[in-house]
């Protein structure tokens, strides 16, 4: 028999007071009358001592009490119960998750990971069963069961070391959710171990950066238990800086950059300074309180691509690089008659409409009716048609949309309807609509493209922007899809496909005497939504990330292209491949054999930056059966263990029940037993 609490056995040594108490002789009070003792010679008494055990049983059973209520609190069980557990030697079937992502280069994370993970497999119990993946951004499979089955139980420590010993980490970013996704997986892989007790064991420094997706949701055999092992840096806190792709149409100089600042929940600094390396500029100081993010912009220093961030305690984070892409040189053709200087033509407003960017210039070419519109058309991402086409025309526009060009029809007159015919081949016609008033958008459809950078509630007011005129359309059975229209329910905004291309129609003109709509706030980003859907709008990034493909048919290489990395490797990317995936590695690369050289940086994930630990709870509310590893040398871990098996089998038998019971019996009868002394001594006085 064995004790939970050991220590309460030392209450059975109250078994002394019973026994004292009956050695304990007492002495009489009772008081005989005599007469005067003044004629007696006085004689000393006899010094006796004698102490003797009455009403042994009595005893017996008062010490049986105090005894029994020791044993009690100590909580006995026995080690070897008649039933013994029927998963006692079922195989444990383990995945050990180590994490490699940029974050382990911290300090001294990647040691003590490794060591620990090492620890783990050779802790296994001969009929255990191991494997070991590693992951960043996804997970690989580094040790499989298979060879852990077919290797000796003496080689498989060495194995184990063998394979982790080869693991560095990346840097890539963090992606927890595939990591236990694929364990799971691989547990389910053999069914013949479908009953098998399954562990997953994360080795990780479980930053609030990492990515959780997948796992809501996800169902968890009962047998299965995710325990944490984390490792903990020596100097907590972290701070990273992040690159800010600028919004297409803002009007900033070139050399600005935007720059983001995260400092992590756990930091103790806040003052940290951005410098241009190689640069003679001075440093920019800011303050980023702990778990807070700062924005700034910084302008460009001459000759320098990276920005360093200073005043941190982790350094694996703080350089950001940047190449910014040349501006993009947009054409749109305007086809039509009127002046530029004029304000009641639609000429007038769409120059106007295109500030010049960071990312892009936007060039109007106008172009008369009958003039030479093939060359116009051949580079132009959107055409804007504003009279009514001769034959000519209508012949090398059509042909144009077939071919997939964008194009936009203001209608500012019911005989501009014969070009939308002649165009999409339907017959379709226009008639002045009926005046009184002004009509409003309504009807619109926010999903469209068009429309889509309107959907949220706080922009998809368009009830400001009045129509005076405008031109009903009659489209009969074709296959326009109209995407707003006006109060009375006329079209406003019609789309026809044709061919490659697409055409969109507007049953009123932008200038003041058709409509408010040049002068509105809507006017601006429906071009530019025009131009996304022309094309035109290429969705580029002032830097790419770890691991993230870079698409490189915009450099139109017709032979194979050569990309130097930073740490001065090269690789190729041969005649036809759209996209050059090695960026392994932070840094600016650069590509030869087009004229001239392209490069472009490639950095850090912004989320790896965000080191604070994750909680418990965040795993817990998505579902996931995890436990914390526990903390201690191995004997005292196995001392733990060891502690929580007996406290499960007392928890299970509970002896302490019956000793109780045991107790108030022997009370009964030694109340009992009492009561019949105390007559027997009343009778015999």
């Amino acid at each position: 028999m064995s004790f939970l609490a050991p220590l309460f056995v030392l209450g059975a040594l109250a078994v002394a007071a019973p026994i004292l108490f009956h050695l304990i002789r007492r002495t009489s009070r009772e008081k005989t009358l005599f007469s005067s003792l003044m004629f007696l010679q006085p004689t000393p008494p006899r010094v006796t001592r004698k102490s003797r055990l009455e009403n042994i049983l009595l005893l017996i059973l008062r010490c049986a009490v105090l005894a029994l209520l020791a044993l009690a609190f100590a909580r006995p069980f026995l080690r070897n119960p008649l039933h013994a557990s029927p998963t006692k030697g079922a195989v444990t079937r383990t995945v050990i998750l180590i994490d490699t992502s940029a974050s382990m280069r911290r300090d001294n994370l990647w040691t003590e990971a490794v060591d620990k993970a090492l620890d783990l497999a050779r802790r296994a119990a001969p009929a255990d069963q191991i494997a070991i993946l590693a992951f960043d951004r996804s997970a690989r499979t580094v040790l499989p069961f298979r060879d852990w089955t077919l290797a000796s139980a003496n080689e498989r420590k060495v194995l184990a070391e063998q394979r982790l010993r080869l693991l560095k980490p990346s840097w890539n970013n963090t992606h927890l959710g595939h990591a236990l996704i694929a364990a799971n997986e691989t547990l389910d892989a053999e069914r013949e171990f479908a009953t098998a007790e399954r562990r997953i064991i994360i080795v990780s420094d479980l930053q609030e950066g990492a990515r959780l997706d997948g796992l809501q949701g996800l169902q968890w055999p009962k047998q299965t238990q995710v325990t944490l092992a984390p490792v903990k840096v020596k100097r907590p806190g972290n701070a990273g800086a992040q690159l800010l792709a600028q919004a297409a149409n803002t009007v900033q100089a070139v050399e600005t950059v935007r720059i983001r600042v995260h400092n992590a929940g756990d930091a103790k600094r806040e003052q940290f300074e951005l410098r241009w390396s190689n640069s003679l500029s001075n440093p920019t100081s800011l303050y980023v309180p702990a778990g807070q993010n700062r924005m700034l912009d910084l302008p460009r220093a001459a000759g320098s691509d990276t920005l360093v961030l200073t005043g941190d305690e982790q350094d694996f984070d703080n350089s950001l690089n940047v190449i910014t892409p040349p501006r993009e040189q947009i054409e749109v053709a305007f086809i039509g008659n009127d002046e530029e200087t004029n304000t009641q033509n639609l000429l007038f407003y769409l120059k106007r409409a295109f500030p010049e960017t960071a990312r892009q210039i936007v060039h109007i070419k106008p172009v008369k009716p009958a003039g030479d519109l093939a060359d116009t058309m051949r580079n132009a991402s959107l055409v804007v048609l504003g009279a009514a086409l001769p034959a000519g025309a209508m012949r090398e526009v059509a042909a144009a949309l077939t071919n997939g060009a964008t194009i936009l029809c203001a209608l500012r007159s019911p005989a501009e309807a014969d070009t939308i015919a002649g165009l999409t081949g339907y017959n379709i016609t226009a008639e002045e609509a009926s005046g009184g008033g002004y009509q409003m958008l309504s009807e619109i459809e926010f999903s469209h493209p068009l429309f889509a950078s309107f959907a949220d509630a706080r922009f998809s007011d368009f009830t400001k922007i009045h129509f005076w005129k405008h031109r009903k359309l009659n489209f009969g059975t074709t296959n326009a899809h109209v995407l707003a229209r006006f109060d009375n329910g006329d079209p406003a905004v019609a789309q026809f496909l044709t061919g490659k291309g697409t055409l969109f129609v507007l049953a009123a003109g932008w200038q003041p005497g058709d409509s408010q709509l040049a002068l509105s706030s809507k006017f601006v980003p429906l071009l530019y939504s025009l131009l996304e859907i022309g094309g035109a709008m290429k969705a580029q990034s002032l830097a790419f990330t770890v691991d993230e493909a870079v698409d490189v048919s915009t450099l139109h290489a017709t032979n194979a292209l050569t990309v130097r990395k930073p740490d001065g490797t090269t690789a190729s990317i041969e005649a036809g491949v759209k996209s050059f995936t090695a960026t392994d590695l932070p840094g600016v690369y650069s590509v030869t054999g087009v004229e001239p050289p392209w490069r472009f940086a490639v950095n850090l994930a912004g989320e790896e930056s965000k080191t604070a630990p994750l909680t418990l709870e965040q795993f817990e509310q998505l579902g996931v059966p995890v436990k914390p590893q526990p903390v201690g040398t191995t004997e005292q871990i196995a001392r733990r263990e060891q502690q929580l098996k007996a406290t499960e089998l007392e928890n299970h038998q509970k002896l302490w029940r019956w000793i109780i019971v045991a107790t108030l019996v022997v009370l009964i009868f030694e109340t009992w037993v009492a009561a019949r002394l105390s007559r027997r001594v009343a009778a015999a006085a």
